[in-house]
């Protein structure tokens, strides 16, 4: 099994350029997977990478 990088919601943040209130909708909504570990909520980047891509190839 390969290991996974797993993003904090300020990473995630970073890397789509929207703001916290956004991310956490991206997450409430589903279209962005996520796992929480204690009290701290975690994004897989290929998450972030598959999102990226499901909306260049709709904007294709």
């Amino acid at each position: 099994m390969r290991d996974e990088e797993l993003l904090t919601v300020p990473e995630v943040m970073l890397r789509l350029k929207v703001g916290r209130s956004t991310v956490y909708d991206l997450i409430r909504t589903h279209r962005l997977p996520s796992l929480t570990i204690g009290r701290c909520r975690r994004i897989p980047a290929s998450a972030v990478r598959d999102f990226i891509s499901g909306h260049m190839e709709v904007a294709a």
